[in-house]
């Protein structure tokens, strides 16, 4: 059972505020029966949903993992002109949205989703779903960087970690390796990388949770399997 203005924003009739406007002013009918009250919650599956007499139709949820180049905005529009990530999907999949954030010159992995229980659950802080970034950098880092980054630094009144480094290699020109972060605040990475005075070559976003990007083509998408959504709701 979900509330009747969530199933109707879920269906593609309109945003929730709209919707609730919609019940207010005796547009909705459940089963027959005209509803004006918010509270009303409906079965999906078995509930008959009406607005101005025409049937709702409930969509199916998706799950998609899109590799997003970089110059590209994670909103469904933007006011600016901008590509956004829904350019890259078909038109019967554009009532999604991203979940979480990417910033507009970094690449690698999005999720979206029509799921907003979903897509809460994974953006917020508490959640523990890791997202994982490969990061190269200009010439070699120093242990005590390293230290500086899992220990956390404050910039701009922001308190900024990394959970986990690993250093997949390194010589006097380039450093390459994977930073875990646990809440991805604002362009996280590229901050605390700057306060420590190391310039970012690449900044790839390669996993979130458990799903990872491999050999998805850049620009590309995928719908993600029953166990990676599984593993997102239980995290």
């Amino acid at each position: 059972m979900i509330r009747l203005q969530k199933f109707l924003s879920e269906a593609g009739v309109c945003s929730r505020r709209a919707a609730e406007q919609l019940i207010i002013e005796g547009r909705v009918a459940v089963n027959g029966r005209r509803i004006t009250t918010l509270g009303t919650k409906v079965s999906p599956l078995e509930d008959r949903v009406t607005v101005d007499g025409a049937e709702v139709k409930a969509r199916r949820k998706l799950y998609i993992a899109l590799y997003k180049p970089r110059d590209v905005v994670c909103t469904r529009k933007d006011p600016q002109g901008r590509p956004t990530v829904l350019d890259f999907l078909p038109p019967e999949m554009q009532h999604v949205y991203p979940v979480g954030r990417l910033d507009y010159d970094s690449e690698g992995l999005i999720l979206l989703t029509s799921d907003g229980e979903l897509c809460n659950h994974i953006t917020h802080p508490s959640s523990g779903v890791d997202k994982v970034y490969y990061v190269e950098v200009q010439g070699a880092i120093k242990k005590e960087t390293i230290s500086k980054m899992l220990k956390g630094i404050y910039h701009e009144g922001d308190f900024l970690r990394a959970s986990a480094v690993k250093i997949l290699r390194t010589n006097n020109t380039r450093t390459c390796l994977t930073i875990t972060l646990r809440e991805g605040k604002n362009r996280e990475i590229r901050r605390i990388l700057d306060s420590l005075d190391q310039i970012v070559l690449v900044l790839r976003r390669v996993q979130v949770g458990s799903v990872k990007l491999d050999k998805l083509a850049l620009g590309k998408w995928r719908l993600l399997t029953k166990t990676e959504i599984q593993f997102l709701l239980n995290a």
